[in-house]
Parts: structure tokens; C-alpha cells; sequence
């Protein structure tokens, strides 16, 4: 079920070359620019064996586990080319969400 309404942005890929602490620093930067950018919500996900250390460094929380599965359907039949494994969903709120939140509560 998606509950994005539009203001949600999903991080796909990240690779960098092991440079150190690369990681959560992109991670950091694509949420201030999905902030610029008018969203309030940042997601992506890991495989269950992966601990997650460079989006808790950069402010992501865990917000359950998928179901998993795959893309694939009898009318539009696909090539599974990335895990159909259970996943972590990760989140983390922009500044735009917080300050919306905020002036909610006045």
C-alpha cells in the first residue's frame, strides 16, 4: 500500500569507490535535496543481512520489513535482476516534514 502522496522520494542505488564515510554522506546530502526539492519523506531499502550503519549515521530510522517478491506478473511478465528477498524500509523525514509537522501543532 503507498501512502506517498507525492511527497515521497525513493533512493535506489548508492555506490561509491569505499572512500570513507561516503556513504552516509550522500545519503545526507539526497535528503537535503529531496528537501529543496519540496518532499517530506526519504526511503530506501537493504537486504534483512545488512546492519544499515551508514543510514543510521545520516538520520534514517527503521520502518519494517517488506514482504518481498517480485515485479513479475502474468500480463507484463519480467526478469527478476534484483533480489525478490525481504527487505528493510528505511525512513527519514525532511525538514520541509518537520516544520509542516510543527506548524500543525500550533
Amino acid at each position: 500500500m503507498h501512502r506517498h502522496h507525492g511527497k515521497t522520494v525513493e533512493i535506489l542505488r548508492l555506490c561509491t569507490d569505499g572512500t570513507p564515510n561516503a556513504c552516509s554522506y550522500l545519503y545526507s546530502r539526497a535528503v537535503k535535496i529531496a528537501a529543496l526539492l519540496g518532499y517530506e519523506k526519504v526511503i530506501t531499502y537493504t537486504l534483512l543481512s545488512e546492519n544499515g550503519t551508514s543510514l543510521k549515521a545520516s538520520g534514517f530510522t527503521l520502518d519494517g520489513v517488506t514482504r518481498g517478491g517480485s515485479w513479475s506478473c502474468k500480463s507484463r511478465p519480467r526478469t527478476d535482476k534484483a533480489p525478490t528477498c525481504q527487505k528493510k524500509r528505511w525512513v527519514r523525514y525532511t525538514d520541509a516534514y518537520k516544520k509542516k509537522t510543527e506548524m500543525q501543532e500550533i
